[in-house]
């Protein structure tokens, strides 16, 4: 079973480990997993051998800042029915997708997995985050009470085909490559751009992150510790806008407003325990990616 199987990543999971396993994908509207009684149900009617924890409320900064708390909520209570629907049902292997929003607002680069709770996380992603970590230690407690057996996987920021490219949720790659190829048919001769473009961020592309999980449903680990999914390094906001400016064919100005937060300062992850128990890395290059990314949006997106 994979819960938020029709999104984003979800749907490229999905194709990747259909080829060897049968695979159910509940929908929010039969199914809505913050509530007890519904995962029950779910659970009863399907009984899944391995459950892949995709589905998500999340969003970019605008998005975190509008919704922290049912952002929490919902975040924390979908884990939480899950894991406990999970243990009742004798389920095989539980499979949660966490988030690199998890690790500190300050922390070494590139971000080591036993430095997730060396501090805080960024304000804006804390109680996402935090939701996520909370469901961590419950698998931890799980492991040890009942047997529960589990991985926990760290992907960072994702990018890729099938994004979401909605202005009011979507993360900062498709928001990016919406408004300059919309400026570009405008005419627009300036793009505003939130922060100074100081802050560095790593992108993992999709159907590398899909693959990642393919692997944890087919290996032998059973032990919930955190796991990084990185990409193709550290990059900076400023960049970022030029790659994508430049790929999509704007000309006109950049202007960055300061007054409008960066977010996490740095972020990109050490995959080193990745390759050593998956025997995964990420292989898709960057630029290649970004390509894609934008040309699907513009035949699908625009």
């Amino acid at each position: 079973m994979v819960t938020g199987g029709a999104g984003f990543l979800g749907s490229f999971v999905v194709e990747k480990i259909s080829q060897n396993h049968r695979v159910f994908v509940p929908r929010s509207k039969n199914f809505d997993l913050t509530q007890k009684l519904e995962v029950e149900r779910l659970f009863s009617t399907i009984k899944p051998d391995v459950v892949i924890h995709l589905a998500a409320k999340v969003g970019g900064i605008g998005a975190n800042r509008e919704n922290p708390g049912k952002f929490f909520y919902d975040n924390v209570m979908m884990g939480i029915n899950l894991v406990e629907a999970s243990r009742i049902y004798g389920v095989d292997k539980f499979i949660h997708i966490g988030t690199v929003c998890s690790y500190p607002k300050y922390c070494e680069v590139p971000f080591k997995e036993d430095d997730l709770w060396n501090g805080y996380p960024e304000e804006t992603n804390a109680p996402y985050g935090i939701a996520k970590k909370t469901i961590m230690t419950m698998l931890e407690a799980y492991r040890d009470q009942y047997g529960l057996k589990s991985m926990v996987l760290l992907p960072v920021n994702l990018y890729g085909p099938r994004d979401n490219f909605n202005e009011d949720s979507s993360h900062v790659i498709p928001a990016l490559i919406k408004r300059f190829y919309q400026a570009k048919n405008n005419g627009d001769r300036i793009v505003k751009c939130w922060g100074d473009g100081s802050a560095s961020r790593e992108f993992l592309y999709v159907k590398d992150a899909a693959d990642a999980i393919s692997r944890a449903v087919d290996s032998n680990i059973e032990n919930p510790i955190p796991i990084n999914l990185g990409g193709s390094g550290e990059i900076t906001i400023k960049r970022l806008v030029q790659i994508i400016s430049e790929h999509v064919g704007y000309d006109g100005k950049i202007e960055w407003d300061d007054s409008m937060p960066n977010g996490q300062p740095r972020r990109c992850l050490d995959g080193s325990r990745a390759k050593d128990l998956l025997g995964w890395e990420s292989r898709t290059n960057f630029i290649d990616g970004i390509r894609e990314t934008i040309r699907w949006y513009i035949q699908n997106g625009s």
